[in-house]
Protein backbone atom coordinates (compact mmCIF):
# COMPACT_ATOMS: atom_id res chain seq x y z
CA UNK A 1 0.00 0.00 0.00
CA UNK A 2 3.07 2.30 0.70
CA UNK A 3 4.25 2.17 -2.65
CA UNK A 4 1.29 3.07 -4.26
CA UNK A 5 1.10 5.85 -2.76
CA UNK A 6 4.27 7.18 -3.24
CA UNK A 7 3.82 5.98 -7.04
CA UNK A 8 1.03 8.34 -6.93
CA UNK A 9 2.78 11.06 -6.02
CA UNK A 10 5.39 10.96 -8.29
CA UNK A 11 3.10 10.69 -10.69
CA UNK A 12 1.35 13.56 -9.60
CA UNK A 13 4.43 15.91 -9.20
CA UNK A 14 6.20 15.10 -13.06
CA UNK A 15 2.66 15.88 -14.81
CA UNK A 16 2.87 19.39 -12.94
CA UNK A 17 5.98 19.93 -13.76
CA UNK A 18 5.46 18.73 -17.26
CA UNK A 19 2.39 21.34 -17.64
CA UNK A 20 5.27 24.21 -16.42
CA UNK A 21 7.79 23.44 -19.35
CA UNK A 22 5.04 23.28 -21.91
CA UNK A 23 3.57 26.44 -20.46
CA UNK A 24 6.59 28.18 -20.15
CA UNK A 25 7.77 26.70 -23.70
CA UNK A 26 4.50 27.74 -25.40
CA UNK A 27 4.44 29.50 -28.78
CA UNK A 28 2.74 32.65 -27.31
CA UNK A 29 5.71 33.65 -25.06
CA UNK A 30 8.00 33.11 -27.86
CA UNK A 31 8.45 36.47 -29.87
CA UNK A 32 7.12 36.64 -33.22
CA UNK A 33 9.35 37.25 -36.31
CA UNK A 34 7.64 40.84 -36.10
CA UNK A 35 8.77 41.65 -32.94
CA UNK A 36 12.59 40.01 -33.53
CA UNK A 37 12.51 42.90 -36.20
CA UNK A 38 11.65 45.59 -33.75
CA UNK A 39 14.18 44.70 -31.73
CA UNK A 40 16.66 44.52 -34.16
CA UNK A 41 15.66 47.58 -36.04
CA UNK A 42 15.65 50.03 -32.67
CA UNK A 43 19.38 48.67 -31.90
CA UNK A 44 20.70 49.77 -35.46
CA UNK A 45 18.34 52.96 -35.52
CA UNK A 46 20.22 53.60 -31.98
CA UNK A 47 23.39 53.24 -33.96
CA UNK A 48 22.57 56.68 -36.02
CA UNK A 49 22.66 58.62 -32.56
CA UNK A 50 26.22 60.13 -32.70
CA UNK A 51 26.42 63.42 -31.24
CA UNK A 52 22.82 63.71 -31.83
CA UNK A 53 20.89 67.00 -31.15
CA UNK A 54 17.30 66.78 -29.60
CA UNK A 55 14.75 67.21 -31.77
CA UNK A 56 16.58 66.06 -34.97
CA UNK A 57 15.42 63.08 -36.93
CA UNK A 58 18.47 60.83 -38.41
CA UNK A 59 18.85 57.98 -40.74
CA UNK A 60 20.12 54.53 -39.67
CA UNK A 61 21.61 51.94 -41.84
CA UNK A 62 19.80 48.71 -41.94
CA UNK A 63 22.22 44.99 -42.67
CA UNK A 64 22.72 44.01 -46.08
CA UNK A 65 20.07 40.97 -45.26
CA UNK A 66 17.75 43.40 -44.90
CA UNK A 67 17.87 46.15 -48.11
CA UNK A 68 14.79 47.80 -48.88
CA UNK A 69 13.98 48.20 -45.17
CA UNK A 70 14.38 52.36 -43.90
CA UNK A 71 15.03 53.05 -40.85
CA UNK A 72 15.39 56.64 -38.45
CA UNK A 73 15.14 57.76 -35.14
CA UNK A 74 14.18 61.26 -33.49
CA UNK A 75 15.10 62.11 -29.71
CA UNK A 76 12.50 64.33 -27.86
CA UNK A 77 12.16 65.59 -24.50
CA UNK A 78 8.64 64.15 -22.91
CA UNK A 79 7.51 67.26 -21.61
CA UNK A 80 8.42 69.70 -25.34
CA UNK A 81 6.62 66.74 -26.81
CA UNK A 82 3.29 67.18 -24.81
CA UNK A 83 3.60 70.61 -25.28
CA UNK A 84 4.72 71.47 -28.66
CA UNK A 85 4.40 67.78 -30.68
CA UNK A 86 6.42 67.02 -34.23
CA UNK A 87 5.23 68.13 -37.32
CA UNK A 88 7.06 65.96 -40.39
CA UNK A 89 8.96 63.57 -38.80
CA UNK A 90 9.05 61.03 -41.95
CA UNK A 91 5.23 60.31 -43.07
CA UNK A 92 3.89 60.95 -39.36
CA UNK A 93 2.91 64.09 -37.79
CA UNK A 94 2.71 64.10 -34.27
CA UNK A 95 0.29 66.49 -32.70
CA UNK A 96 0.24 68.22 -29.33
CA UNK A 97 -1.12 66.30 -26.37
CA UNK A 98 0.90 63.29 -27.10
CA UNK A 99 1.28 61.63 -23.13
CA UNK A 100 4.39 58.82 -22.87
CA UNK A 101 3.40 55.77 -20.57
CA UNK A 102 5.75 55.09 -18.07
CA UNK A 103 7.13 58.69 -18.15
CA UNK A 104 10.54 59.38 -19.03
CA UNK A 105 12.54 62.61 -19.32
CA UNK A 106 13.82 62.06 -23.16
CA UNK A 107 12.11 59.47 -25.78
CA UNK A 108 12.99 58.04 -28.82
CA UNK A 109 10.25 57.83 -31.97
CA UNK A 110 11.71 55.22 -33.92
CA UNK A 111 10.73 54.89 -37.75
CA UNK A 112 10.14 51.88 -39.67
CA UNK A 113 9.49 51.70 -43.64
CA UNK A 114 9.51 47.86 -44.31
CA UNK A 115 9.24 48.90 -47.97
CA UNK A 116 9.12 44.97 -49.93
CA UNK A 117 9.08 43.10 -46.60
CA UNK A 118 5.85 44.30 -45.32
CA UNK A 119 4.23 40.79 -46.81
CA UNK A 120 6.58 39.09 -45.16
CA UNK A 121 6.50 40.42 -41.76
CA UNK A 122 2.74 41.15 -41.49
CA UNK A 123 1.03 39.12 -43.71
CA UNK A 124 -2.83 39.67 -44.95
CA UNK A 125 -4.11 36.94 -46.98
CA UNK A 126 -6.90 38.56 -49.27
CA UNK A 127 -5.55 42.11 -49.39
CA UNK A 128 -2.91 43.73 -51.52
CA UNK A 129 -1.20 46.76 -49.99
CA UNK A 130 -0.99 49.69 -51.77
CA UNK A 131 1.96 51.37 -49.19
CA UNK A 132 4.86 49.87 -47.49
CA UNK A 133 3.67 49.49 -43.66
CA UNK A 134 5.32 51.91 -41.70
CA UNK A 135 5.97 51.80 -38.15
CA UNK A 136 6.10 54.01 -34.78
CA UNK A 137 7.18 53.02 -31.92
CA UNK A 138 8.87 54.93 -28.47
CA UNK A 139 11.63 53.87 -26.38
CA UNK A 140 13.16 55.38 -23.34
CA UNK A 141 16.71 57.62 -24.64
CA UNK A 142 18.42 57.96 -21.55
CA UNK A 143 21.03 54.90 -22.95
CA UNK A 144 21.60 55.38 -25.99
CA UNK A 145 23.94 52.37 -26.96
CA UNK A 146 20.61 49.88 -25.09
CA UNK A 147 19.72 47.14 -26.96
CA UNK A 148 16.23 44.97 -26.15
CA UNK A 149 14.53 47.97 -25.11
CA UNK A 150 10.64 47.93 -24.05
CA UNK A 151 8.38 49.85 -26.09
CA UNK A 152 6.77 52.65 -24.22
CA UNK A 153 3.49 53.23 -24.90
CA UNK A 154 2.24 56.66 -25.94
CA UNK A 155 -1.28 58.04 -26.73
CA UNK A 156 -2.43 60.99 -28.24
CA UNK A 157 -4.55 62.43 -25.59
CA UNK A 158 -6.50 65.30 -28.06
CA UNK A 159 -6.03 65.10 -32.30
CA UNK A 160 -4.88 62.01 -33.83
CA UNK A 161 -1.92 61.40 -35.16
CA UNK A 162 -1.75 61.31 -39.03
CA UNK A 163 0.36 59.43 -41.21
CA UNK A 164 0.26 60.71 -45.00
CA UNK A 165 1.12 57.71 -47.63
CA UNK A 166 2.60 59.74 -50.33
CA UNK A 167 4.46 56.85 -51.93
CA UNK A 168 1.11 55.11 -51.58
CA UNK A 169 0.01 53.43 -55.08
CA UNK A 170 -3.75 54.02 -57.31
CA UNK A 171 -6.82 51.85 -55.85
CA UNK A 172 -7.82 49.75 -58.30
CA UNK A 173 -10.78 50.27 -59.98
CA UNK A 174 -13.72 48.84 -58.42
CA UNK A 175 -12.00 48.29 -55.25
CA UNK A 176 -11.80 50.61 -51.63
CA UNK A 177 -8.68 51.41 -49.87
CA UNK A 178 -8.36 50.93 -46.34
CA UNK A 179 -6.60 52.11 -43.55
CA UNK A 180 -4.75 49.03 -41.32
CA UNK A 181 -3.09 49.20 -37.86
CA UNK A 182 -1.51 46.15 -36.75
CA UNK A 183 -0.75 46.14 -32.57
CA UNK A 184 2.20 45.32 -31.02
CA UNK A 185 0.42 41.79 -31.20
CA UNK A 186 0.47 42.07 -35.08
CA UNK A 187 -3.87 41.92 -35.07
CA UNK A 188 -4.80 43.78 -37.72
CA UNK A 189 -7.77 46.35 -37.27
CA UNK A 190 -9.09 48.09 -40.51
CA UNK A 191 -10.65 51.40 -40.50
CA UNK A 192 -11.52 53.94 -43.25
CA UNK A 193 -9.48 56.58 -44.55
CA UNK A 194 -9.57 59.86 -43.04
CA UNK A 195 -8.50 61.72 -46.74
CA UNK A 196 -7.04 60.61 -49.88
CA UNK A 197 -3.41 58.51 -48.36
CA UNK A 198 -4.16 59.50 -45.19
CA UNK A 199 -4.53 57.29 -42.52
CA UNK A 200 -5.00 57.99 -38.15
CA UNK A 201 -3.74 56.97 -34.68
CA UNK A 202 -4.13 57.22 -31.24
CA UNK A 203 -1.26 54.90 -30.46
CA UNK A 204 1.56 53.27 -31.30
CA UNK A 205 2.19 50.34 -33.97
CA UNK A 206 2.59 49.67 -37.77
CA UNK A 207 0.09 51.23 -40.28
CA UNK A 208 -0.49 50.56 -43.89
CA UNK A 209 -3.23 51.28 -47.14
CA UNK A 210 -4.71 48.08 -48.33
CA UNK A 211 -7.41 46.76 -50.91
CA UNK A 212 -9.58 43.59 -50.21
CA UNK A 213 -9.00 41.57 -53.48
CA UNK A 214 -11.34 38.87 -52.63
CA UNK A 215 -14.68 41.30 -52.47
CA UNK A 216 -15.37 40.40 -49.10
CA UNK A 217 -15.22 43.56 -46.63
CA UNK A 218 -13.76 43.03 -43.13
CA UNK A 219 -15.87 44.35 -40.18
CA UNK A 220 -14.56 47.28 -38.50
CA UNK A 221 -16.19 50.58 -37.72
CA UNK A 222 -15.00 54.08 -40.08
CA UNK A 223 -13.17 57.06 -38.81
CA UNK A 224 -9.74 56.60 -37.10
CA UNK A 225 -8.00 53.68 -35.20
CA UNK A 226 -8.58 53.54 -31.68
CA UNK A 227 -8.60 56.25 -29.02
CA UNK A 228 -7.33 57.09 -26.18
CA UNK A 229 -9.60 54.64 -24.15
CA UNK A 230 -8.29 50.91 -22.97
CA UNK A 231 -7.73 48.54 -26.00
CA UNK A 232 -9.15 45.20 -26.08
CA UNK A 233 -9.02 42.85 -29.24
CA UNK A 234 -10.07 38.72 -29.75
CA UNK A 235 -6.38 37.93 -29.65
CA UNK A 236 -5.60 39.44 -25.58
CA UNK A 237 -8.91 38.09 -24.97
CA UNK A 238 -7.97 34.12 -25.91
CA UNK A 239 -4.87 34.71 -24.06
CA UNK A 240 -7.04 35.90 -20.69
CA UNK A 241 -9.70 32.86 -21.52
CA UNK A 242 -6.11 30.34 -21.53
CA UNK A 243 -4.41 31.74 -18.81
CA UNK A 244 -7.64 31.35 -16.44
CA UNK A 245 -8.14 27.82 -17.65
CA UNK A 246 -4.31 26.93 -16.88
CA UNK A 247 -4.85 28.51 -13.36
CA UNK A 248 -8.23 26.50 -12.68
CA UNK A 249 -6.52 23.40 -14.26
CA UNK A 250 -3.12 24.11 -12.04
CA UNK A 251 -5.21 24.66 -9.27
CA UNK A 252 -7.08 21.47 -9.41
CA UNK A 253 -3.91 19.57 -9.69
CA UNK A 254 -2.41 21.15 -7.12
CA UNK A 255 -5.95 20.09 -4.94
CA UNK A 256 -5.42 16.37 -5.97
CA UNK A 257 -1.58 16.48 -4.67
CA UNK A 258 -1.99 18.23 -1.87
CA UNK A 259 -4.78 15.46 -1.42
CA UNK A 260 -2.97 12.64 -1.93
CA UNK A 261 -0.02 14.27 0.18
CA UNK A 262 -1.88 14.37 3.37
CA UNK A 263 -3.28 10.70 2.74
CA UNK A 264 -0.06 9.68 2.06
CA UNK A 265 1.69 11.01 5.49
CA UNK A 266 -1.81 9.44 7.17
CA UNK A 267 -0.90 6.01 5.76
CA UNK A 268 2.61 6.18 6.44
CA UNK A 269 1.79 7.58 10.78
CA UNK A 270 -0.27 4.71 11.09
CA UNK A 271 1.78 2.35 9.41
CA UNK A 272 5.14 3.18 11.92
CA UNK A 273 2.15 2.96 14.40
CA UNK A 274 1.70 -0.85 14.17
CA UNK A 275 5.36 -1.33 12.84
CA UNK A 276 6.17 0.13 16.31
CA UNK A 277 4.00 -1.94 18.21
CA UNK A 278 4.51 -5.12 16.77
CA UNK A 279 8.04 -4.23 17.43
CA UNK A 280 7.11 -3.65 21.29
CA UNK A 281 5.39 -7.40 21.19
CA UNK A 282 8.01 -9.27 19.97
CA UNK A 283 10.28 -7.95 22.50
CA UNK A 284 8.12 -8.87 25.44
CA UNK A 285 5.49 -7.02 27.46
CA UNK A 286 6.61 -3.92 29.64
CA UNK A 287 6.16 -4.04 33.64
CA UNK A 288 4.61 -0.95 34.94
CA UNK A 289 6.82 0.80 37.08
CA UNK A 290 6.23 1.50 41.16
CA UNK A 291 8.28 2.68 44.01
CA UNK A 292 9.26 0.70 46.91
CA UNK A 293 10.71 2.70 49.37
CA UNK A 294 13.61 4.96 48.35
CA UNK A 295 14.02 2.45 44.88
CA UNK A 296 11.88 1.91 41.74
CA UNK A 297 10.85 -1.49 40.99
CA UNK A 298 8.73 -3.46 38.00
CA UNK A 299 5.24 -4.57 39.35
CA UNK A 300 2.30 -6.61 37.34
CA UNK A 301 -0.94 -5.77 36.62
CA UNK A 302 -2.32 -8.74 38.59
CA UNK A 303 -1.24 -12.15 39.09
CA UNK A 304 -1.54 -14.80 36.62
CA UNK A 305 -2.32 -17.46 39.55
CA UNK A 306 -4.62 -16.62 42.58
CA UNK A 307 -3.71 -17.91 46.04
CA UNK A 308 -5.15 -20.98 47.11
CA UNK A 309 -4.48 -22.61 50.30
CA UNK A 310 -3.44 -26.19 50.34
CA UNK A 311 -6.11 -27.49 52.73
CA UNK A 312 -9.32 -25.37 52.59
CA UNK A 313 -10.42 -27.67 55.21
CA UNK A 314 -8.07 -27.16 57.77
CA UNK A 315 -8.69 -25.82 60.76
Amino acid sequence: MKSIHHFVFFIALIVILSAHRCKAQSPEDSPTPARKLDAQLQDYAYRAFINPHTGVPYDGEVPSNLTGIKIAALRLRSGSLRLRGFQRYKEFDIPVGVLVQPYVERLAFVYHSLGNWSSLYYPLPGFTYLAPVLGLLAYDAENLSATNLPELNFVSSDLPITINFTNASPVPSGLVARCVWFDLDGVPQFRDLVSSNVCSTYRRGHFSIVVNSTGFAPSSAPGVFPGPGPQQNHHKSSSKVWKITGGIVGGFVALVLLVLLGAWVGRYTHDRKVTEMEHRAAIGETLHMTRVGNTQAPVASGARTQPVLENEYVA
